[in-house]
């Protein structure tokens, strides 16, 4: 079954919820490890930190497939690709569900979290087939709703963890991904004709090693506290892997991202506000369940399950999604960056209620519900500041490596939470004091200054060239 470049109105009827119901899915799947790892650790009688891999395994397949499906889907065949990941996607859930060793499941996580590169192709067929207004909408909606996928899974994975155990939770993973291929099939048109890609495979490679100490080093944790100068070095051979990369892609006729156009001022300063920026909105993210889930014993917290502690995150999904609906209105008015110093700042607002009052679990809704509206404004105006400056044929590949930027920005936002934390746990002691938690929150609040200062960058470079 093949659909034509120039979809009926019918189809664009069906196109919209369709590429929101694909993005939300991959984003709601990979995000399983999290509230998983007590249950997987326990099912498969393996340590916590054997168990952590089932989340980072998929953060690192995600990162990896991302720019490479975003250069196949700048070519002619994006629904093939679509398909095929998918259908990837659906056969690693099914790992998931079957009764395998361990090293299945892994390997079923690594296949779910390549769907996370399917967002950037989402946002492609929603520039090449829709009027440019909803075009505009739509991809801001794509990039909010990839956020939200994690306030989605959280809950939904803990509360069917609880009553049919790791299985049952999987085995939801497995449902969904199966109906977003199938919606996938029925309605993603074709690319427009006279497209062409072609992956750089050396650079590919390059980047997957790189990718891959970048994010081991930042989950491994006990490496930074026990072995520092084994991690330092392990950190100079990623950057020196990392501009080998670049290299690389310079010298490429088919280069797997287009170097030369994440150097346009724009486009950079975007992906440094993304990445500082998503360091801050992950750390905050991780303070705020490690604390509700806190035993009371420690002298805070709340001792929530698993289920519970899922549920702080609904106020984040919902105002999330109200700022991704209501950016595109706004941004008639102000310009992209604006919009992000502006989310930046809300989201500094967020770690400034965290780290002034927690003493009541109502306290933690209202910070995650700031902290969801920040990071909606901010995911829904991402998109048109890098596409601003973007050919519609490069929509895919310039999206695919924000995404990158993102998914190493929260992986470091995790790291740095946990670091923190540990510094502050006494010796002897199973949780940190309640100062470490203000300490996080401290640091939190630089980063997203940062990140404004970034993006008021952004916005006075902006202005100046409109002014020529």
């Amino acid at each position: 079954m093949t659909r034509s470049a120039a979809p009926e109105q019918s189809e664009l009827r069906l196109l919209v919820p369709s590429l929101m119901f694909i993005a939300l899915v991959v984003a709601a799947v990979a995000s399983l490890g999290a509230p998983l790892i007590t249950s997987v650790a326990t099912t498969f009688h393996v340590s916590l930190g054997s168990a952590q891999w089932t989340l980072t395994i998929a953060l690192l397949s995600g990162a990896v497939a991302t720019p490479v499906l975003g250069r196949l889907g700048a070519g002619p065949h994006r629904r093939a690709t679509i398909l095929v990941t998918l259908a990837v996607v659906v056969a690693g859930s099914a790992l998931t569900v079957l009764p395998l060793p361990f090293a299945w499941l892994l390997v079923g996580r690594a296949a779910q979290g390549v769907g996370l590169g399917l967002t950037a192709l989402m946002m492609g067929v929603a520039r090449d087939h829709l009027p440019e207004k909803r075009s505009a909408a739509t991809i801001a909606l794509i990039s909010v709703v990839s956020i939200i996928g994690v306030g989605v899974g959280y809950p939904l994975a803990g509360l069917l963890a609880e009553f049919g155990g790791v299985r049952a939770a999987y085995g939801f993973g497995l449902f969904v991904t199966a109906v977003a291929f199938l919606t996938a099939w029925r309605s993603m048109p074709e690319a427009p004709e006279g497209r062409s890609a072609h992956v750089d495979v050396a650079g590919a490679v390059v980047l997957a090693a790189a990718l891959l100490l970048v994010l081991f080093l930042a989950g491994e944790r006990n490496l930074w506290s026990r072995h520092l100068a084994v991690a330092a070095g392990l950190v100079v051979v990623a950057v020196v892997l990392l501009c080998v990369w670049a290299v690389i892609e310079l010298r490429s006729t088919t280069p797997l991202v287009d170097v030369r156009a994440v150097r346009h001022p724009a486009v950079a300063g975007a992906n440094l506000a993304m990445f500082v920026g998503g360091i801050g909105m992950y750390l905050l993210l991780t303070l705020i369940t490690r604390y509700a889930q806190t035993p009371h014993g420690a002298g805070y917290g709340f001792g929530l399950t698993t289920f519970v502690a899922g549920l702080v995150l609904v106020p984040f999904s919902v105002l999330g999604f109200v700022a991704g609906k209501l950016t595109p209105r706004v941004r008639t008015r102000i310009a992209d960056p604006l919009l992000l110093a502006g989310s930046a700042v809300v989201v500094g607002g967020g770690f400034a209620l965290f780290a002034a009052a927690r003493s009541d679990l109502a306290e933690l809704f209202a910070a995650m519900g700031v902290l969801g509206l920040g990071v909606g404004g901010f995911s829904a105006a991402m998109p048109g500041v890098i596409l601003a400056v973007t050919p519609k044929s490069e929509t895919s590949s310039a999206m695919s490596f924000n995404y990158v930027v993102r998914s190493v920005g929260y992986s470091l936002g995790s790291a740095i939470g946990g670091l923190i934390l540990a510094a502050g746990t006494g010796p002897g002691h199973l949780f940190p004091d309640d100062s470490a938690y203000t300490t996080a929150a401290l640091v939190g609040i630089g980063a997203m200054a940062i990140t404004t200062l970034t993006s008021l960058a952004l916005a006075r470079r902006r202005s100046s060239e409109t002014n020529l």
